[in-house]
Formats: structure tokens, C-alpha cells, sequence
């Protein structure tokens, strides 16, 4: 069973969350609120998000605020943030939201399709990161296998090898189509990038499983996962 990616959803409207709910509920995946920044920062303390959607116009602690101290922590600084604002003060305004670190800043009213195929985009992403990371985590485990008994589990690892591999080739598939799909549609370029970090980090893994192959004679190293 595949795993839902989680989106958090910021704003101190009640009427607000319901409305996002209403328009994210067709991507089938975890929504969480938050009715303060304060509220948002303490759910990002234990569990992983696909995408923040961040209200700026909030008491107390603003989205800008907000979004200062989630980016300030390592844990959360790479979770995309998508701005939303009732308000337009002009490019100077638009300029604070991307230097606080979103990836995009959308006023209200928004087009729901556009929101929601927005947020898919991260979504995908997110979900492949997530595969990575799994096939990262069974490489590690083939190295120290590898280690511990390097002539008696041989023909077990040369099963475990081709399975990774073939499993990473479906991963690296999908995000040579989702790549393509991003550059063909001429989306944010925030996304593109996000992309293009992934593609880089499926080669990475991709030569440490090459460089596992009877003869290469080396040890490879797992690519980091930051």
C-alpha cells in the first residue's frame, strides 16, 4: 500500500480550510490544519510534508514569520511553501513572500484547478523522493550485508542487487516522464528545479548500485539523501 503524502493547510479562517479541503480533497492524499503559525511549526515537529500551504495574513505570528522559522530548521527548510494572500500590495509584497523562502505566491480568489495542479506537482515529487530514499535504504543494507559475509550470501546478493535495480529503474522512469511533463507545461521553476535535484540524486544512486557489479572491484558510497 502506497503511503499518503501529507499537506499542510495554514489559516486562522476556519471558512478558509474548509475551502482548500473542498478544492485538495480530489488528490486523495492526507490534509492537515492549522489554525496558527504557531499551530503549524508544532505539526512540523513530528511529521513530514509534501507542501505547506501558508496563509500571510495571520494574527500573530504572520505567514512571513511563519515561514522564517520553517526554513530555519533543517529538518523542514526543503518542504515547499505556497503563499496564499487576500491582499495585493504590489511587487514589493510578492518579492517578501518569495525572499521568505515559497515557492510560489498565489492572491485570493484563486482557480481552484490551478491551485490543485500546483500542489499535485509537489505532491508527485514528494512521493518520489519518498521512493528514493527506500531504494537508498536497501542499497545500505545490501553494503553492510556485503561486509559482514562477502563469500557466503553471494548469490542472495546478486538478488537483492537486481531487484534494487530493477526497482530504481521504475523510479527512474517515472521521473524522467514527470521531468518532461514539467519542462513541456512550462511550470514554476521552482518545481523544474526540485526535479532536475531528484533526477541527480536517482544518478548518484544509480552508479553506487553500477559500481556493486561483479568485477567493478570498488565500494561505493550511498548518495546523501539532503
Amino acid at each position: 500500500m502506497v503511503q499518503k503524502a501529507k499537506i499542510l493547510l495554514v489559516d486562522d479562517r476556519p471558512e478558509n480550510l474548509l475551502a482548500l479541503e473542498a478544492i485538495l480533497s480530489a488528490l486523495d492524499q492526507t490534509l492537515v490544519r492549522a489554525s496558527s503559525g504557531e499551530e503549524a511549526l508544532k505539526a512540523l515537529l513530528t511529521d513530514d510534508f509534501a507542501v505547506i500551504l501558508l496563509d500571510v495574513q495571520m494574527p500573530g505570528m504572520d505567514g512571513f514569520e511563519t515561514a522564517a522559522h520553517i526554513k530555519r530548521r533543517e529538518r523542514t527548510r526543503d518542504i515547499p511553501i505556497i503563499f496564499l494572500t487576500a491582499i495585493n500590495h504590489g511587487p514589493h509584497h510578492t518579492f517578501r513572500g518569495y525572499a521568505a523562502g515559497a515557492v510560489d505566491y498565489i492572491s485570493k480568489p484563486f482557480d481552484p484547478w490551478v491551485l490543485r495542479a500546483k500542489v499535485s506537482v509537489f505532491v508527485e515529487l514528494y512521493m518520489k523522493n519518498c521512493q528514493l530514499r527506500e531504494q537508498a535504504s536497501l542499497l545500505r543494507l545490501q553494503l553492510e550485508g556485503n561486509g559482514k559475509d562477502a563469500g557466503g550470501e553471494a548469490k542472495e546478493s546478486a538478488g537483492l542487487l537486481a531487484e534494487l535495480s530493477a526497482r530504481l529503474a521504475a523510479v527512474e522512469e517515472q521521473a524522467e516522464a514527470l521531468t518532461k511533463q514539467l519542462n513541456d507545461e512550462s511550470t514554476d521553476a521552482a518545481a523544474v528545479a526540485t526535479a532536475a535535484h531528484l533526477e541527480r540524486k536517482l544518478t548518484g544512486l544509480r552508479r553506487a548500485l553500477d559500481a556493486l557489479e561483479p568485477g567493478t572491484g570498488s565500494t561505493p558510497s550511498v548518495p546523501s539523501q539532503n
